[in-house]
């Protein structure tokens, strides 16, 4: 009779199948381990560049705003006053010269929605030497004042389109229903392609 005694002082464990069992799992595991620290180490330095690319347009407009400050304080000297008062005369001058009656009311057409008719039209400079616009439309509902403001906004010629007051028109034109005053800013067509010209070199 023979009798098999194991005499190891702990259990048998069968190595190779608990290899065969979880080395594949630890391995997808270390590999998923490896893609997340790359795609995390990737966005830290894209992260680290967006960041660097901020801080440079950051001192960019510090400095320009430095210059518009320094030619501001200049143009404010007593000695300076007569200089400025010329320049933003010429300024007013050229942006009224731009001003086109005819292209206004073309531009207008364009973005009048049906039902709606346009009473008076006044222009003026802004503070930030743009044209202004104060328009006064009326029409047989107020949604028909709501879309041409939508049709301004999305045309190239008007900026910051808002309604600044509305009133119940009279009847003395048949379907007036509502009154409304409108502003604008003006983009006039010369202006637009100077600033499509200064874009194209400043990008060069």
């Amino acid at each position: 009779m023979r009798l098999d005694i194991n005499l190891a002082t702990s259990p048998y464990e069968d190595v190779r199948r608990f290899w065969l069992r979880w080395g594949g799992l630890l391995a997808g595991l270390a590999i998923v381990t490896l893609v997340l620290v790359y795609a995390a180490l990737a966005g830290w330095l894209a992260a680290a560049k967006d960041r660097s690319l901020i801080h440079q347009c950051e001192q960019q407009i510090a400095a320009r705003d430095k210059q518009r400050q320094d030619a501001e304080a200049m143009l404010n000297r007593p000695e300076n006053r007569s200089v400025r008062d010329r320049s933003e005369f010429l300024n007013d001058l050229f942006a009224r010269k731009a001003f086109s009656w005819t292209k206004v009311f073309e531009d207008l057409e364009q973005v009048m929605p049906t039902h709606l008719h346009l009473v008076s039209i006044q222009p003026e400079m802004s503070p930030d030497h743009h044209l202004a616009l104060k328009l006064v439309v009326a029409g047989e509902s107020r949604e028909r004042a709501i879309e041409l403001v939508r049709n301004m906004e999305d045309s190239r010629r008007f900026q910051q389109t808002q309604i600044m007051q509305e009133n119940l028109a009279g009847q003395q034109t048949p379907g007036d229903n509502v009154q409304v005053d409108i502003s604008a800013l003006y983009i006039p067509e010369s202006a637009m392609t100077m600033r499509t010209t200064t874009a194209k070199r400043s990008a060069r």
